[in-house]
């Protein structure tokens, strides 16, 4: 597979601290559980079973992004290529929602307002961002910094977050505003996609 076209690889960081306590993440910046570290072991080890190997590294600035694009690139033997970190890729703000338990934050504010923020497309939380506007962030950086890498023909690997992940998934798989907020990505689970000449022919999740 690995020397017919040139690959964008997306991972979702690893369960974080806060996803094992069911809090609302957002900006915050836990770090990874020992079972998140194992699941971005994991990833590492079906992209190097694939015979994919990463030119590039992009991540976010929290921590447990940065630590799942360390793990997989040690996985990789890649401890040397070029890393960008940017916030343009941080998960979805999720303003006064964050730091919270799900289940708290249903009790506040209710279970359908709660349901609303979390799974609409364009209504944020108070303080926070939308889906949208996670989107508006992504995009830019995406087509300005990733995109004309996989044009140049190299192989570009991106750890990041659910929502910034999916907001750029939306883009790439032409999804609706309905589709994307249903749609699930799971965490450690590589998505790859093959590029000729800068379009797409192929996508594949690995496990």
């Amino acid at each position: 597979m690995a020397d017919e076209y040139n690959y964008l690889v997306l991972v979702r960081h690893g369960q974080s601290e806060w996803n094992e306590k069911n809090l609302f993440t957002g900006w915050r910046d836990p770090d990874l559980t020992p079972m998140g570290k194992l699941e971005a072991k994991k990833a590492g080890e079906l992209i190097l079973s694939e015979g994919i190997k990463c030119d590039e590294l992009f991540t976010s600035v929290l921590i447990r992004s940065i630590s799942t694009g360390k793990i997989i690139l040690d996985k990789l033997s890649l401890d040397s290529i070029s890393t960008c970190r940017d916030k343009a890729l941080n998960e979805r703000d999720y303003g006064e929602l964050s730091g919270l338990n799900k289940d708290d934050a249903r009790k506040k504010w209710g279970a359908d307002q709660v349901h609303i923020w979390r799974r609409s497309y364009d209504v944020p939380p108070p303080g926070g961002e939308s889906l949208k506007e996670t989107g508006e962030r992504v995009l830019p950086f995406f087509n300005n910094q990733i995109f004309p890498l996989i044009l140049e023909g190299k192989n570009v690997l991106v750890a990041a977050h659910g929502n910034s992940l999916r907001s750029l998934i939306k883009e790439l798989d032409g999804l609706s505003e309905t589709e994307i907020v249903k749609l699930e990505i799971p965490t450690g689970v590589p998505i790859v996609y093959s590029f000729d000449s800068g379009k797409i022919v192929k996508k594949k999740e690995l496990n």
